[in-house]
């Protein structure tokens, strides 16, 4: 986990471990947001709402953040990127806790939305830390180790809130609560390993804002679309399966403890994929992993369509599982390499603004897609769209 060659580009502290205090902290963040969604929909149950209404609460934490991506990565190019961790902990677990003692669906949505805020403040803070810090050598393997802590926190977090919404007894209105208490906790958990992570250096004030790269000149520029597109198919095969594969085991007969088991194992080996980036890097090259992870990922969806065994969906979902964990941390590179020097912060917002939107469109596709053709189609759609991924990668493979 190296530092950055150059303290002038990076505003960042020389503590060697900064890295690994960031991972931990991204860790109890994700974790924290895993667990405080599935809370947040049980609790809205549990005030009398329908699949409709916690449709929108869901979209409002996915679209409400997108106005604020582009302004927050203006000001991590030209600022620093260590007070948005702190601010995007707070927000998380603030809205997190607010959300436990909302007593409307109206309050639960607004707080849903201050959550997504903070979630995004964090991601921005974190992915711009990590593009500054590192050497150019070092960047896809310290974003694969900083997506760990995503994965992490996806696999323990949905885990934490259905024990305890499932507590012995318990009302689903108390339960929920005290699970997005608890995910709140475990949120400022993180507060310790950002203690002085950044520090300011003689970077000069922020340019005007004619001096600024326009938007539309970032999209334009060669390998930036194509790593937003990567990232976007990406996060929409993960959502798209962990809201739809319970459908299909339902549709199959599978109980919802074993589903349960497939999705943390697909989650299982994206951590595994992502703990080795650096020797599969080195060993056949990144363009090589990037294409042949999209490519085998596309086939790997579609053929979770097919009625197999559980057996057999156990090792389709394992392998899926390993294929997506190479795009998110290659696609953050490319985006980095691609952007101009003065607004790579801004690139990367733009890239989770692009995820935002296929967290709201892909779930309500593939819901239209599965309600007229069937509950497998989704994954056939999906997997098509890894294979236009490879594609990209394929054009963009001197990035």
């Amino acid at each position: 986990m190296s530092r950055s060659p150059d303290p002038a580009d990076g505003d960042c502290s020389n503590h060697r471990f900064w890295l690994l205090r960031l991972v931990i902290a991204f860790s109890f963040a994700q974790a924290a947001v895993a667990m405080a969604r599935p809370a947040v929909s049980y609790r809205a149950l549990a005030l009398g709402a329908d699949e409709r209404a916690i449709g929108i609460i869901a979209g409002v934490y996915a679209l409400l953040p997108l106005f604020a991506a582009v302004p927050l990565g203006r000001r991590t190019d030209h600022g620093r990127c260590a007070p948005l961790l702190p601010a995007g902990v707070i927000l998380i677990s603030g809205g997190t806790v607010l959300s436990a003692t909302a007593d409307s669906l109206t309050a639960m949505a607004a707080w849903g939305g201050l959550m997504g805020l903070g979630h995004l403040c964090f991601v921005i803070g974190a992915q711009s830390l990590v593009a500054r810090q590192s050497a150019p050598a070092d960047q896809d393997r310290n974003f694969g180790y900083l997506t760990v802590g995503v994965s992490f926190g996806q696999l323990v977090g949905p885990v934490g809130a259905g024990l305890v919404v499932a507590g012995e007894g318990g009302e689903l209105a108390r339960t929920s609560a005290l699970a997005l208490v608890i995910a709140a906790g475990t949120g400022l958990l993180g507060l310790g390993s950002l203690w002085r992570i950044e520090r300011r250096s003689a970077a000069g004030p922020p340019p005007d804002r004619a001096d600024r790269v326009p938007v539309h000149r970032i999209l334009r520029t060669r390998g930036v679309p194509g790593g937003i597109f990567i990232s976007l198919a990406i996060l929409s095969v993960t959502d798209v399966l962990t809201a739809y594969l319970p459908v299909l085991g339902e549709d199959r007969g599978i109980s919802p403890l074993v589903v349960g088991l497939l999705l943390s194992l697909r989650a299982a080996t994206t951590i595994a994929c992502r703990l080795f980036m650096g020797p599969m890097i080195q060993a056949i090259g990144r363009t090589a992993l990037l294409v042949g992870s999209c490519l085998l990922g596309g086939l790997l969806c579609a053929a979770v369509a097919l009625p197999v065994p559980v057996w057999q969906l156990a090792v389709m979902l394992a392998l899926l599982g390993f294929c997506l964990g190479a795009g998110q941390p290659l696609s953050m590179t490319t985006v980095v390499r691609a952007a101009p020097a003065e607004a790579r912060s801004t690139a990367l917002a733009l890239r989770l603004t692009g995820n935002r939107l296929g967290q709201v469109a892909a779930p309500a596709g593939a819901g239209l897609l599965a309600g007229a053709v069937g509950t497998a189609a989704p994954f056939v759609l999906l997997g098509g769209l890894l294979v236009g991924a490879a594609g990209l990668a394929l054009r963009d493979r001197d990035l």
